[in-house]
């Protein structure tokens, strides 16, 4: 059996009980770690599940599937993975190669971003499209998550938008050198993530373009949800950019132009 497993949001304890059954009795567990991350680190996870993990970055679950699922026919293997399983599109893909190869799967689900931003006073079903925000390099500078809140805001619902992170990123060097070399973690905090979105405003004003969003809209900052440190604020986007949350990881919430009167109440306790 192949298992993916949710591990939540906040530390080694968010495991569901069937999870940790799953773990104990595994023959090889990997730890995916670069799509997200938790509070706690790999050393913590290793003592509370009271077994060795295999660290598993990008290359090895991109490139390495085939590694991972090596064995999984007679034996059980499992992926760990923060949030839910299907929080990001790399483990779909894991799934669909196992199940090509015959190997058999099962999903332990537990919470994820998606869900958990509920904890904002926002009720989830009034989100549209989720949004991820790139970090921008010199000479790569994409917009188009703005138009894509924008639409959102015509629409009249919220958008939620996951901040970038970079786990073992290689260096442009070692790419052209063909000699891996990697970039330093780094996770874009609510602050960057609208400073970005405050220059795309400034650039579409100076050529007159007609925005549905601006510096004063309602913005809802969140940082480390479902920790013990679990951080909120809710202000305009220009204040958003000077907002400090503190470590990762953050979310970044544009709010939409209507709110439930239940919705405002709510987001009372958050306002700077």
């Amino acid at each position: 059996m192949f298992y993916i497993i949710g591990l939540g949001l906040g530390d080694c304890k968010d495991i569901t009980v069937k999870g940790l059954e799953i773990i104990k009795k595994c023959d090889r567990v990997y730890l995916e770690a670069y799509t997200s991350i938790l509070t706690c680190g790999t050393q913590a996870l290793e003592e509370f599940y009271g077994r060795k993990l295999i660290v598993a970055d990008r290359d090895l679950v991109e490139q390495g599937a085939d590694d991972i699922l090596e064995g999984a026919k007679t034996s059980d293997i499992a992926l760990l993975v923060v949030g839910d399983p299907f929080g990001a599109t790399t483990h779909t893909d894991l799934v669909l190669r196992a199940e090509e190869n015959g190997i058999e799967v099962r999903v332990v689900h537990n919470a994820s971003i998606l869900n958990a931003v509920g904890c904002c006073g926002l009720q989830l079903y009034s989100y549209g499209e989720t949004v991820s925000i790139p970090y921008w390099m010199d000479g790569w500078e994409p917009d188009s998550f703005y138009d894509k809140i924008a639409s959102n805001f015509r629409n009249k619902v919220h958008t939620l938008c996951l901040l970038d992170i970079k786990v073992k990123e290689p260096t442009l060097e070692s790419l052209v050198k063909k000699k891996k070399e990697y970039m330093p973690p780094k996770f874009m905090s609510v602050s960057e993530a609208a400073q970005q979105l405050l220059q795309i405003i400034k650039k579409r004003k100076e050529a007159q373009v007609e925005l549905e969003i601006n510096e004063d809209n309602l913005a809802i900052g969140l940082a480390r949800v479902g920790s013990d440190t679990q951080k909120i604020v809710a202000c305009s986007l220009i204040e958003m950019a000077t907002v400090d949350l503190g470590g990762p990881l953050h979310s970044l919430i544009i709010v939409g132009p209507i709110l439930h009167p239940l919705e405002e109440d709510y987001l009372r306790k958050f306002k700077l």
